[in-house]
């Protein structure tokens, strides 16, 4: 049977990822150490989620405990399914800007090193075989505060004239010559790596450079995870801190089934080196402020809640994703689900896990 690996297989993107292609008869096998956890404290650890995958899929899919900076271990793995690998989904990560800036190192090595230690294995044991690359926005740095944005009431906003105004950021946009936090910078390494290994070495790689990744199944915390934690925090009673900008920071958000459907279709005809902008769009985006008025809404409660004035450093004040390069290289996928019910399935979800 053919055996898809899935790195980071018990966060958000990969348990999505694991859920699909166990669905679709492929033997899984997932890479996860719970690093999360270290992390992010209890709110972000995916241990629950591991549990969950194995009760749903006990015949199609084997965790492994296995960090990604392991490079002998890696070979090891990939060398073990060499002839039965069908293809790779890497979605772990050091995901949060501020937590890079503690632990450096952790970061890089993790962002940069791991994502290499991917890439060679593949190249060595499974060259033709698609490469799925979980990458971010936030390789484009802190480029997009340079547009002309207007102050509306509740949320920033793209001059209407600017090319940009009508579907978002695409990727011609520079990466380079900004400010893009630790974090930021070890994505763009990995993320060049990924495009590089396809377009020198042919590799069939795939670098979807995502916004604000989203869904129920999200173990949300306050340093990563905008709506999950906001939905926690509206449920909980917690406090819920606003870093900057007004409140009126803009973000695009894609429900992470949506994002797994465009990985399936790339998966099914792979191009080498491509890189996609890939996020809610113009469907599902939102201010921090207007989040929080649809979270009260949709949950019946009230949200405590304190805008400080500085911002995180390299933090977006506008962001949406222009996916038109994605729809125009698979034409049958597109976006499914609003900012509004994504929001209803996450307070759903919470309400239910109690």
């Amino acid at each position: 049977m053919s055996v898809v690996l899935v790195t980071g297989a018990h966060g958000l993107v990969g348990a999505a990822t694991v859920d699909w292609f166990a669905g679709q008869g492929y033997d899984v096998i997932g890479i996860d150490n719970n690093l999360r956890e270290y992390f992010f404290g209890a709110d972000g650890s995916t241990r629950a989620s591991g549990e969950r995958l194995q009760k749903r899929h006990p015949s199609r899919y084997r965790p492994l405990d296995l960090d990604i900076r392991n490079q002998e271990g890696i070979e090891a793995l990939f060398a073990a399914y060499a002839g039965r690998l069908a293809g790779v989904v890497h979605a772990a990560a050091q995901p949060s800007h501020d937590w890079a800036a503690k632990e450096p190192h952790t970061d890089f090595t993790i962002n940069a090193n791991g994502t290499l230690n991917l890439l060679e294995a593949t190249r060595r044991y499974a060259p033709e075989v698609p490469f799925i690359f979980t990458s971010t926005n936030k390789v484009y740095g802190d480029q997009p505060n340079y547009l002309p944005l207007i102050e509306l009431e509740s949320r920033w906003e793209l001059d209407a004239s600017h090319p940009y105004a009508l579907r978002g950021v695409d990727e011609s946009m520079s990466i380079d010559n900004c400010l893009h936090s630790l974090f930021g910078a070890s994505k763009v390494a990995a993320d060049v790596l990924a495009q590089e290994y396809g377009r020198y070495f042919g590799l069939k790689t795939g670098i979807f450079r995502g916004g604000c990744l989203t869904g129920s199944g999200h173990a949300g915390a306050e340093l990563h995870g905008f709506l999950a934690w906001l939905s926690k925090c509206v449920l909980s009673g917690r406090p819920y801190t606003v870093f900057g900008y007004l409140g009126k920071q803009v973000r695009d958000n894609i429900h992470v089934r949506d994002l797994v459907q465009a990985f399936w279709h790339f998966f099914q005809s792979p191009q080498s080196g491509e890189v996609y902008n890939m996020g809610g769009a113009r469907v599902a985006n939102c201010s921090v402020l207007e989040a929080i008025d649809l979270c009260q809404e949709i949950s019946g409660r009230r949200l405590q809640y304190t805008i400080v004035p500085g911002n995180r450093i390299g933090d977006h004040q506008w962001w949406i994703s222009d996916v038109q390069k994605f729809c125009d290289h698979y034409p049958q996928w597109r976006l499914t689900m609003t900012i509004r019910e994504i929001i209803e399935e996450i307070i759903d979800g919470l309400r239910q896990s109690g």
